[in-house]
């Protein structure tokens, strides 16, 4: 047995590379499609509701915290062109296998709690575009969205050119509610009907200052602006992931934020703020298709649409979270079986079917508690839990290429390469959303729930590192064996 014999050996066993067939256009769709998906249909009349008609500032605000943040993304994902995204530039930064658990944990319980969400709310929509009757939180709905979860994990099974491939059309038909919204507006204001003098008023109604009522908005607001960092997990399945992140990311936080802000701005022109935050009154956009198109249905076609946002989210999130734990599973941070491809389908098959499972169990939760009005509480709060959490990885993976940087020899191949003073100002903008004064007493809440979510993962860490265990043992003998080799040769 020779020492390139020994090197070659490898414990875990060989599996095929997953399939790369993501070009630049499929990789600008598939960014585009995920940080629209359903934030701003849901957030247009809450962060109205916090600071008046000057709507869009929260937007706007989102969109640049996001930018910075993208930068250190690139970076990262063109120095390591790999799978499991902010997990993996943790790993490579800090090598601590704590930590790195932690941070896949956090972004994979965003994604399928994320997609379980979705997966309700699709339901929902499916209910109410063809008018089913079903109760809300009851059987009919339950069933709906197990269904349509399984048919997110068949597609995803089936392989990333057809998940991708419906993600382009889900992509520009929530894409064009959003424009038909826009063009809506201009065609108000040829005809008088917008008034544009209440898209620069400050209103807070919690007796905040500007400053923290800006604040406290935008960390609303950036729930719509996350889903780019979800794209750097598709990284093995991209044709070209070192020429084509920098340009398709930028590009489309840039058109995603310029589309987030025209719908803010005519959102308000069209409505008072008091209406758009008034439930009884029907969602925000409906209230402004209403106002600057009476004669156009919109509140039939706006539970289509939205079933095709929601559908969109849910199938990036878990092909998102099937990818995070493959990466990591190959990386030995999760255990080794979860990065086994599929011989013919090249996709992480267990790693998909133990989403699924996951997300099966949160379908349950999610549809039973909406049927009470303290269980949809608990639900919303999850949901700002999420983006509390993903604000804390942001602020985690900027200080990795902060540490990255420093290292001896890490520029070891032509990457994108972030100006210099964004990871930090990334880091302490994402640091500062993250805190208690960017959310209100209602949602100081969702403190306690990202607790408990992260002592489930301690618990998960150790059941982990005690399954690895024998695998690192393994992986020391054979290192002791090349040792051996190389002294008698």
């Amino acid at each position: 047995m020779s020492a390139t014999e020994a090197t070659q050996h490898d414990v875990n066993g060989r599996e095929p590379e997953l399939r790369r067939v993501i070009g630049p256009r499929l990789l600008l769709l598939f960014i585009v499609g995920d940080i629209l998906g359903t934030g701003v249909y849901a957030l247009t009349g809450s962060v109205a509701g916090e600071v008046g008609g000057a709507a869009w500032a929260p937007f706007l605000v989102a969109f640049a915290v996001a930018t910075i943040t993208a930068f250190s993304y690139l970076e990262l994902v063109t120095r390591y062109p790999q799978a499991a995204g902010a997990a993996l530039y943790t790993h490579k930064a800090f090598g601590i296998h704590f930590v790195t658990f932690l941070v896949a944990f956090t972004v994979m319980c965003s994604g399928i709690t994320s997609a379980s969400t979705a997966s309700n709310a699709f339901a929902g929509f499916l209910n109410d575009g063809f008018d089913l009757g079903f109760e809300v939180g009851g059987v009919g709905i339950l069933i709906t969205a197990l269904a349509f979860m399984t048919l997110v994990a068949a597609v995803n099974f089936r392989g990333v050119g057809e998940s991708v491939k419906a993600n382009v059309v889900l992509t520009l038909v929530e894409l064009s509610g959003l424009l038909m919204i826009i063009f809506i507006g201009l065609y108000a204001v040829t005809q008088g009907n917008a008034d544009f003098s209440r898209v620069v008023v400050f209103e807070s109604p919690s007796d905040r200052n500007t400053f923290f009522a800006i604040t406290a908005a935008t960390s609303l607001a950036f729930f719509a602006m996350v889903g780019f960092e979800d794209s750097v997990n598709m990284a093995e399945e991209c044709q070209d992931p070192i020429r084509d992140f920098p340009k398709m990311m930028l590009t489309g936080l840039g058109a995603t934020g310029l589309i987030y802000v025209l719908v803010s701005i005519t959102a308000v022109a069209l409505v008072p703020v008091g209406d758009l935050t008034d439930p009884e009154k029907g969602s925000a956009l409906t209230q402004v298709v209403a106002a600057g198109a009476p004669d156009l249905p919109f509140d039939t076609i706006f539970p289509f649409i939205g079933m095709f946002a929601v559908a969109n989210s849910a199938l990036i999130n878990m092909l998102m979270a099937s990818r995070l734990l493959y990466g990591m599973a190959r990386q030995d941070v999760l255990p080794r079986t979860l990065g086994k491809v599929h011989a013919t389908r090249r996709t992480p098959w267990v790693s998909i079917l133990f989403t699924t499972a996951i997300s099966f169990g949160l379908i349950i939760y999610v549809v039973r508690a909406s049927a009470s009005e303290e269980g949809a509480t608990s639900v919303a709060l999850l949901g700002g839990t999420t983006a509390l959490l993903l604000l804390c990885v942001f602020t985690v993976v900027n200080i990795a290429l902060i540490v990255i940087r420093r290292r001896p020899g890490s520029e070891d191949h032509p990457h994108f390469t972030a100006p210099t003073l964004l990871p930090y100002l990334g880091a302490v903008t994402c640091a500062f959303l993250a805190g208690p004064w960017a959310r209100s007493d209602e949602q100081q809440e969702q403190y306690v729930i990202a607790g408990f979510l992260l002592l489930a993962g301690v618990v998960l860490w150790a059941l982990t590192w005690l399954t690895n265990r024998g695998i690192r043992a393994k992986k020391t003998g054979f290192r002791d064996i090349e040792h051996m080799e190389d002294d008698v040769h």
